[in-house]
C-alpha cells in the first residue's frame, strides 16, 4: 500500500517541487542558525525559544520527508495530453445544476485538491460520480445538503 503509485497533475508536482526547494533550502538554514544561537545563550532545559525551533525542526524534518514519499510515489499526469470525451482524471468539467446555476471543477490528485480553486480531489464524492460520465450525461452526488442533480455541460483537458 505504502509503494502505490498516486496520480498527480504536473502542477500538483511542481507546486511539492517548490515547498520541497523552500524547506531545503530556506526554512531548514533558518532553524538550524536559529538553534545555534538558542544554544548560545546558555541553559536548554528553561530555554523556550531552543525548544520551539527544536519543534520547528521537527516538523520541517517531517515534511520533507512526506514531500519526498508523496514525489516518489506519484503518477504524473500531464493533463494537456488528455484525449477523451469521457470524464478521467484531469478534467475540468462544467456542470450545470438544475437551477441553472453552473459550477466548474478539475479532478486533481487527493494533495492538490482545493475546494477555493476548484480543484476535488480524485477520491471525493464528486470525483466518483463523474468519472466516466460524458458531456449531456446527468449526474446525481450526494452533497452534504442533499442531493444534487447536475447536467455535465463541458469537458475540457488542459
Amino acid at each position: 500500500m505504502a509503494d502505490e503509485k498516486v496520480p498527480m497533475t504536473l502542477e500538483g508536482k511542481r507546486l511539492l517541487e517548490d515547498e520541497l526547494k523552500n524547506l531545503t533550502q530556506v526554512e531548514r538554514p533558518k532553524i538550524v542558525a536559529a538553534i545555534e544561537h538558542a544554544r548560545s545563550l546558555g541553559d536548554l532545559s528553561e530555554n523556550a525559544d531552543y525548544s520551539a525551533a527544536k519543534e520547528r525542526q521537527g516538523f520541517i524534518e517531517g515534511r520533507v520527508q512526506e514531500i519526498n514519499s508523496k514525489i516518489a510515489r506519484a503518477q504524473v499526469i500531464d493533463t494537456a495530453n488528455i484525449k477523451s470525451d469521457k470524464i478521467v482524471f484531469g478534467a475540468t468539467v462544467v456542470m450545470e445544476e438544475e437551477s441553472g446555476n453552473r459550477a466548474t471543477y478539475k479532478i486533481v490528485g487527493v494533495d492538490e485538491a482545493d475546494i477555493k480553486k476548484n480543484k476535488i480531489g480524485i477520491t471525493s464524492p464528486l470525483a466518483r460520480a463523474l468519472i466516466g460520465k460524458k458531456e449531456g450525461d446527468e449526474v446525481e452526488v450526494n452533497a452534504p445538503k442533499g442531493r444534487i442533480n447536475y447536467s455535465i455541460v463541458e469537458i475540457k483537458y488542459q
